[in-house]
């Protein structure tokens, strides 16, 4: 029996501790900032401990990580590298749902040579995404094929019963985390040619993309896609994208909180108390003046435009007080985001993942479509956090039972890591569909 700890009790954390208690029988301690949020994931599980956690208490997480056999760290992905480097010190492993930073593909060889394992990208996406288009290519490569072109989409969204806002989004993992995704330079493959997508650009040209049995949504360019050619081992592929789906109008309205300056974080706070304020100050003007029109100028819009009648409702025109002194324009945002965007009690999620390779044989070219659709549980696991907990917590107990024995910083795209997590997620009824025709 080992035992794992759980850092952070997050929108996703739920299915991480569930699956590993009900699944196995190691011990579990779920350490988090809130102690009654903790117990709620531990649910009063006899095998089940909750503890007090800031990430800041060096001397805290050194004590989590020598008595864990495994950390999982559903934290911000900034503070992956710190839980690593107490791993690496205690000779203990990690897991993540977030993409290798830089600064932890430093810590490789050290890992390596302290027999660890920093298991990251295993979550939804990246995570599925992965294994899934691995599982295809390593496929199609066994039939004698190359793969010359990779396009995929994933989207965490409302059900369609419960899409009912003017935004077409609700909040199924960290607020704060998807608004400084919106801030995200952009690259990708297209026929052969490289095209950079600046951060301020990502919303611009959004594409329209049909899932079955999802939809249609807009899909724009997710981070650096041309980073996989290499990790999915697609040498002279001509094609490589990556995007992310939401739905139709999405776009528009996130180009111009862009355009007006609402992701702003890193930069001055304006001294104003209200909403309003925050936008008025964005946009050069008065809390008495024009700031409607104003506003508008700046995000190149109508003042009667979708994007304009968006953030009224969202109330941010409102004189409505900030939530604290000094607020940024993106902690604004989210805090509004927050009270306005969520889902109600049995509202369900819808996850949506597609897969589109171009194979091309000797004698043939075939589109390959790989889809997932799945949909929370009205009352209990959202389909977020199933797509992304379920990996993670598989992934922790492949390495404790020696299933996956590779060290060092791994990401999931080989056949001894994939293929026993996707057999198990498969049995927990999340599977793909697959499709072939003639390209």
């Amino acid at each position: 029996m080992a035992h794992v700890t759980v850092l952070g009790a997050g929108l996703v954390a739920g299915p991480v501790v569930r699956h590993i208690l009900e699944a196995s029988s190691h011990t579990v301690t779920v350490a988090a900032r809130s102690i009654d949020r903790a117990n709620e994931l531990v649910g009063g599980h006899p095998r089940g401990s909750a503890v007090v956690f800031d990430i800041d208490n060096a001397a805290a997480l050194d004590g989590l990580a020598a008595k864990s056999d495994v950390l999982v760290s559903m934290l911000p992905y900034l503070h992956h590298v710190k839980v690593a480097e107490a791993c690496i010190a205690h000779g203990h492993h990690l897991v993540t749902t977030s993409y290798v930073s830089p600064a932890m593909r430093t810590l490789h060889d050290r890992a390596a040579a302290a027999g660890v394992v920093l298991l990251n990208e295993l979550g939804l996406d990246p995570g599925i995404d992965h294994m899934s288009a691995m599982k295809i290519i390593h496929g199609v490569r066994a039939a004698g094929g190359t793969i010359t072109s990779f396009r995929s989409y994933c989207g965490g969204l409302p059900a369609p019963e419960s899409n009912d806002n003017p935004f077409g989004y609700k909040f199924s993992w960290s607020p704060r985390g998807v608004v400084l995704a919106a801030r995200n330079a952009a690259k990708y493959l297209r026929d052969g040619v490289e095209v950079v997508v600046p951060g301020p650009d990502l919303f611009a040209h959004p594409e329209r993309v049909t899932v079955e049995g999802a939809g249609v949504f807009e899909g724009y360019p997710n981070r650096d896609s041309t980073a996989y050619v290499n990790v999915y081992d697609l040498t002279g592929v001509k094609t490589m994208f990556r995007g992310t789906l939401r739905n139709l109008g999405h776009c528009e309205t996130w180009k111009a909180m862009a355009d007006i300056g609402l992701f702003d974080d890193a930069g001055r706070r304006y001294d104003v108390e209200t909403y309003r304020g925050v936008l008025a100050a964005l946009a050069g003007v008065t809390v008495e003046g024009d700031v409607e029109g104003a506003v508008a100028a700046k995000a190149r819009v109508a003042r009667d435009s979708a994007p304009m009648q968006k953030l009224t409702w969202l109330g941010m025109f409102d004189g409505a007080p900030l939530p604290a002194e000094g607020t940024s324009p993106l902690d604004a945002l989210v805090s509004r985001m927050l009270e306005r965007l969520q889902y109600k009690p049995g509202e369900r999620d819808m996850i949506a993942l597609q897969h589109e390779f171009i194979a091309e044989y000797g004698d043939r070219r075939e589109m390959l479509r790989s889809t997932l659709v799945d949909f929370g549980v009205p009352g209990g696991a959202s389909a977020m956090s199933r797509t992304v907990g379920l990996p993670a917590a598989i992934g922790v107990l492949r390495i404790l039972d020696g299933t996956i024995r590779d060290r060092g910083v791994v990401v999931p795209v080989t056949p001894e890591v994939y293929n026993p997590i996707l057999d198990e997620l498969e049995s927990l009824g999340i599977r793909f569909h697959e499709e072939r025709h003639p390209a």
